[in-house]
């Protein structure tokens, strides 16, 4: 019998455990592989792929000499930017601080409360956004209209949109990207705090020169997946956010392949650009794991 059969039978339960992710990967990830094809055909659906006529480059032609594209382009890295910004540190800051709590009842208390957003989706999240910011009866215009203010349409607002939308994102993520800094962080040997409380480190120092090293290599891991996904958004949140008055600065790649794709029935060309948003994502990623080598660090490979 072979060794990597005796190795297989011997770990099946390990196989078997991580057999349903393997599944949705194969099934969600490698097999739609095979669509992209119709980004370099005309597709109609009534012919299928293999009859459907080739035109090379014709779609991607297109999609960069139009206006669209630069509209689509600024938006996404606007977005982007302010992610990598705004939302990135804040887990990590987050982690820090509950790892500094003591009380072990009150940290609980804390990390279930900084979490449970994460568990509601988008439309709960929009939705409650909606309740909050509403010209008609929301919360924050009556508390404007009790100090003798003027109503704001916030969401119907292309100066309020990119605020509103970072704010959603650090009240639902931040709490669940905790987890993994906080596992890192208890990873770390607690004879290097012992040492550094010897050599007269106080609790910002241990968390300086031993914490943050501590997990260096999780943060700069999950920052090259981070940019990885420069093009990759989401869908659904800024679809729900999304309206005619705030368009101009809410447009981004996922919501106008939806809009071309399903909505107009260009399956080719919106096929194509999902096709550029995915090299444009996998270079990024070779990018940043090359510079994260680069500066000493391992990397995602």
């Amino acid at each position: 019998m072979p060794g990597w059969l005796k190795a297989a039978i011997r770990n099946r339960y390990l196989y078997l455990l991580i057999s349903p992710g393997l599944l949705y990967f194969l099934l969600f990830k490698y097999v739609p592989i095979w669509g992209l094809i119709i980004s370099f055909q005309d597709y109609l659906p009534f012919r299928g792929i293999s009859g459907s006529p080739w035109v090379g480059w014709k779609h991607f032609e297109r999609f960069f000499s139009e206006p669209t594209f630069w509209m689509l382009f600024k938006n996404t890295l606007i977005l982007f930017g302010l992610n990598l910004i705004f939302v990135f540190p804040i887990p990590i800051v987050l982690a820090l601080m509950l790892n500094e709590v003591r009380q072990a009842v009150f940290k609980r208390t804390i990390q279930t409360m900084v979490y449970v957003p994460y568990f509601l989706s988008w439309v709960i999240v929009v939705a409650l956004s909606f309740i909050l910011l509403t010209p008609e009866g929301g919360l924050v215009n009556s508390i404007i209209q009790s100090f003798g203010g003027t109503p704001v349409n916030f969401l119907a607002s292309d100066i309020w949109f990119r605020p509103i939308y970072i704010i959603q994102i650090i009240w639902k993520e931040a709490g669940w990207g905790t987890i993994l800094y906080l596992a890192a962080m208890a990873g770390i040997d607690t004879q290097l705090y012992e040492a550094a409380r010897m050599d007269g480190a106080g609790r910002f120092r241990q968390l300086w020169h031993v914490t943050l090293p501590g997990i260096r290599g999780v943060i700069v891991m999950l920052l090259i997946l981070k940019v990885g996904s420069v093009l990759e958004l989401g869908f659904d949140h800024i679809f729900l956010m999304l309206n005619s008055m705030n368009r101009e600065v809410a447009e981004i790649f996922d919501t106008y392949v939806y809009t071309t794709g399903l909505k107009q029935g260009q399956f080719s060309y919106s096929t194509a650009i999902g096709l550029f948003k995915s090299v444009v994502g996998f270079v990024m990623v070779l990018i940043a794991n090359r510079l994260a080598k680069w500066f000493g660090e391992e990397g995602i490979y």
